[in-house]
């Protein structure tokens, strides 16, 4: 079986995706690549090209060789010459299930979580449905309609697309000039509107290991060098801080724990995945679940590996084994 990265894809977070095929690339030197570009093309990639893309995070990549045609001829590809595909995709038609249903009804192995789960996990309000049936603490949700009498209500919204990541988009409510900035990014698509909750930004990590094992690893506590969060505090300024473990009591430690594998279960999410809380005075609080989260030299994931003791090479090589184990069931 050969092993092909694959990355870039056709939405907001190819840029992402890159960063962590350079990762993935120099942990699994053997693997080919793959690159989807944001034409819907498919094209080989050369390690030296990718790992000498300086800028990941600020200019996108591009493989100069001939296409191997659109996604859906690579992966027919990909069948033809028993290809296993370690995902190094974020978003979009990665993120959603939809590539996974293309892997699957071509019988084409890959790492991560199934369809199903992916696409659950994606949707930020059926995510939130779910895993507050697991005992998981989620956040109300708001109305577009009722946006004004809630600001006046909580003094503070967030806003962000229902179905998107690595913090696009995302719009903190504090007047209502900023109301109309979020009618506005509602037109173009889906918008999730929450209370503003206080406290402490915390992720925490699960993972499957290939004996049956799935545990929660050590939770990491954020310090957003701007205040928020986003796109710009995760990947390009240095005064973010991401401490792992992070400084939580003993009991927010477990809490965070035992709610990341809830979590990682209500959504049948299989592989890994990461969710992310905020730790409020009344405890943490849900925000999402990726089921393919960013494994760049600077994300959260890698870090809570080391963290734990595992070995990035390691969780990889695990990972193949989980995605060849479920194509041959």
């Amino acid at each position: 079986m050969r092993i092909t990265i694959l990355f870039g894809g056709t939405n907001k977070e190819r840029l992402v995706s890159v960063a962590s095929a350079q990762a993935l690339c120099s942990a699994l030197p053997e693997a080919d690549l793959w690159f989807w570009d944001a034409d819907d093309s498919v094209r080989e990639a050369r390690s030296e090209t990718l790992l000498k893309h300086s800028r990941p995070f600020e200019d996108p990549f591009k493989a100069k060789t001939p296409s191997l045609g659109h996604i859906e001829q690579a992966l027919d590809r990909a069948k033809r010459e028993d290809r296993l595909l370690v995902l190094a995709l974020h978003g979009g038609s990665a993120e959603n299930g939809e590539l996974q249903v293309m892997c699957d009804v071509r019988g084409v192995p890959f790492t991560g979580s199934g369809s199903a789960s992916s696409n659950l996990a994606f949707d930020k309000v059926a995510a939130k449905r779910f895993v507050e049936i697991a005992g998981v603490k989620a956040p109300s949700g708001v109305l577009l309609e009722d946006v004004e009498p809630a600001l006046e209500r909580y003094g503070r919204l967030v806003a962000k697309p229902a179905r998107d990541g690595s913090s696009y988009g995302l719009i903190f409510v504090n007047s209502k000039q900023d109301i109309v900035a979020v009618r506005n990014a509602a037109k173009l698509e889906e918008y999730l509107i929450e209370p503003f909750i206080a406290g402490v930004e915390a992720t925490c990590g699960v993972l499957e290991q290939s004996d049956g094992k799935v545990f929660s690893l050590p939770p990491i506590e954020i310090i957003p060098g701007d205040g928020s969060f986003d796109y710009t505090a995760k990947y390009l300024l240095k005064s973010t801080q991401e401490i792992c473990p992070g400084r939580f009591s003993p009991d927010v430690t477990a809490k965070l724990m035992d709610l990341a594998l809830r979590a990682h279960r209500a959504l049948s999410c299989s592989g890994y995945s990461r969710t992310d809380f905020i730790v409020s005075e009344h405890g943490p609080i849900f925000l999402e679940t990726n089921t393919l989260p960013g494994l760049t030299k600077a994300s959260l994931y890698p870090k809570a590996l080391k963290a734990q003791g595992i070995d990035f090479v390691d969780f990889l090589k695990d990972q193949i084994v989980i995605g060849q184990r479920r194509t041959r069931k």
